[in-house]
Order: structure tokens, then C-alpha cells, then sequence
């Protein structure tokens, strides 16, 4: 490929623009810039990229997953709720892994096996989670702010504990990242994926069973959700079925910055980790400076619509410049 070639991707953008924000906010606040801060950073919103790369593969079929963030509480509560009646912390753990894996794959039965639309039905199983989440914590006396505490200190250096100075929240992302991408870019399920969301009745057409493939990318999703409700119940050292709640609008945003086609069939998970790298780093450098939470939502939001004004305006450049060279040849 050539440099010309490169320096077009999108996700060679979104790069550099990260690097020039990681600048800009190093201007007004120099402590910013240490690479150790920024690192450490990285833990406030490791969860973010983790339901993000996987919500990538569901947006790519052509759907959508916006039960995410109760699923994260739901696996709270089934790790403190298990652990919390004596249950030892590796089997709550797996507990936890299996309550999002089988959200997620219910979640993709139902959109693959009925004509629903993914949107109306995981806005359904996104109250049907949280109400069972909230509903044990209820019965262990559990509900608000209170959640379940007094973890073992093993369990919370999940989210606390580093190799060197990359945090080993960096560390999961990176590896599930690298997982994910092989997936989608090296494997036949990947092909298979751009090709549901490219056409789902030619797909099935090709031999391609569009209902298996469906399913695996919402169980998927469920998964990094489940990774990622166990690292902020790690972080917050407490289960609460609450936790996760903020991060929707991050993570269908942070795919969408990485290049992803809302209405599928193009995107990379390459781009969404950069897009969720670039989103976080854009939290914390408003935090450093000054700028509350909720005026950080808003920016996010912004970012989302200027993101997909950007894609629509390059795409309709790109085609210009495209009919143009035809009709000079």
C-alpha cells in the first residue's frame, strides 16, 4: 500500500488527531503529556473500549446492541450477590462471564430468529437486565449507591494492577482487541460478518448461515460487556447493578468515530480501539482542565455528529473525485 494510499484511512486520521489532542490539552495542563499519567489514565475508561470492540462486529451485521450498559450491572450483581453468599471469587467471576455471555446470545436469538428490530428488542432486554440486576440487589439489601463490597484484595488488582507501567486494564482491551481483529479480519466469520451487513439475503445466498453469525456477534458483545462489568466492579471495589450505566453513548460513539458504518457493512476494529483511546483521552484532558461530566457528555455528543458529517462528507468527496476521473478518461 502506498503512503498516499495509508495517510486516506480513516483510522490514520482518528491517529492523529488523538495525537493532536493529547497536544493541545498538554498546552494548558503540562502534566498531561507524561506518558505515565496518560497510561494511568486509561483505567478510568478501559470498560468503554471493551463493549466497543465488540459492539463493532453487531453494528457491521447491520445491528445494534444498546442493552450493553445492563448487561455490565447485570454481571456486577451476579459476581457480588455469588460472592456475597460465600461463593469463592473465581466461580462468581465465572458466574459473572456466563450471566453476559447468555445476555448476549439471548439478545442475538432474538434479533436472528424474529423480524424485529435490534434496536426495539435490545432497548427491551436493556430494562429486562436491569431490572433483574436491580432486583437481587434489592434482595440483599444491596440497592442504590450501597452495592456489595468487602472484595478480596486479589480481585480488585484486576483493575489496579499493572505490568511495568501499562495498566493491566490496558492489557485486556489490547488482548481482546487483537482477539476481536482476528476475527473480523482474518478469519471466515469476519467475511462472513461485512457480508450480512453488505446484503443479509445474498449472504444466505452464498451458503453463509446469517442466523449462527448473528448470534456470535451479540455473544461477543455480551462477553466484553461481562470483561467489562467485572473490571468496574474491580475499579468501584463495590457490585452495584447501577455500574456501567454512562456508557452507551461512549461506546456507540466511539465505534462510529472508528469508522464504522452505522447501517453496517464497513468497519474495523482497528478504528474502533483508536476512536475509544481518543474518546477517553478526550474525557480526561476536559477533566484536567477544568470542565465537569456533564458538559464532557455533551462534547462526546458533538463528537458523534461531527464524526458522521465527516464520513458523509469524505465518502461524497471521494465519489466526486471518483465520477470525475471517469469522465476525463
Amino acid at each position: 500500500m502506498k503512503v498516499k494510499d495509508v495517510a486516506k484511512r480513516w483510522e490514520v486520521i482518528i491517529f492523529l488527531l488523538l495525537i493532536l489532542e493529547i497536544l493541545l490539552v498538554g498546552i494548558f495542563n503540562s502534566s498531561f503529556l507524561n506518558i505515565r499519567n496518560i497510561l494511568y489514565s486509561t483505567t478510568d475508561f478501559a470498560h468503554i473500549s471493551l463493549v466497543a470492540l465488540p459492539l463493532t462486529l453487531v453494528i457491521i451485521t447491520g445491528g445494534i446492541d444498546i442493552s450493553i450498559a445492563s448487561i455490565m450491572g447485570l454481571t456486577s450483581i451476579v459476581i457480588g450477590s455469588t460472592w456475597s453468599l460465600g461463593a469463592p471469587m473465581p466461580a462468581a467471576i465465572v458466574l459473572g462471564l456466563l450471566s453476559g455471555i447468555a445476555a448476549g446470545t439471548f439478545n442475538g436469538l432474538l434479533v436472528a430468529n424474529t423480524d424485529i428490530q435490534p434496536l426495539v428488542i435490545t432497548l427491551g432486554t436493556m430494562f429486562l437486565y436491569s431490572g433483574i440486576a436491580t432486583g437481587i440487589a434489592g434482595s440483599l439489601g444491596a440497592s442504590g449507591y450501597n452495592g456489595i463490597g468487602n472484595f478480596p484484595e486479589g480481585f480488585l488488582s484486576f483493575a489496579y494492577g499493572s505490568v511495568g507501567i501499562i495498566p493491566s486494564s490496558m492489557i485486556y482491551v489490547i488482548l481482546f482487541a487483537v482477539f476481536l481483529g482476528l476475527i473480523l479480519h482474518r478469519h471466515r466469520l469476519g467475511r462472513s460478518i461485512y457480508l450480512i451487513g453488505v446484503n443479509k439475503e445474498a449472504a444466505g445466498y452464498n451458503g453463509i448461515k446469517v442466523k449462527k453469525v448473528i448470534v456470535i456477534a451479540y455473544t461477543l458483545t455480551g462477553l466484553g460487556s461481562a470483561i467489562a462489568g467485572i473490571l468496574l466492579t474491580s475499579y468501584f471495589t463495590s457490585a452495584r447493578s447501577d455500574l456501567g450505566s454512562e456508557a452507551l453513548l461512549p461506546a456507540i460513539t466511539a465505534v462510529v468515530l472508528g469508522g464504522t458504518d452505522i447501517l453496517g457493512g464497513s468497519g474495523t476494529v482497528l478504528g474502533t480501539f483508536i476512536a475509544a483511546f481518543f474518546l477517553g483521552v478526550l474525557k480526561q484532558g476536559l477533566m484536567a482542565l477544568g470542565v465537569t461530566n456533564n458538559v464532557s457528555q455533551v462534547v462526546i455528543g458533538l463528537v458523534l455528529i461531527l464524526a458522521v458529517a465527516a464520513k458523509l462528507g469524505i465518502a461524497r468527496y471521494r465519489k466526486m473525485s471518483g465520477n470525475k476521473r471517469i469522465s476525463t478518461e
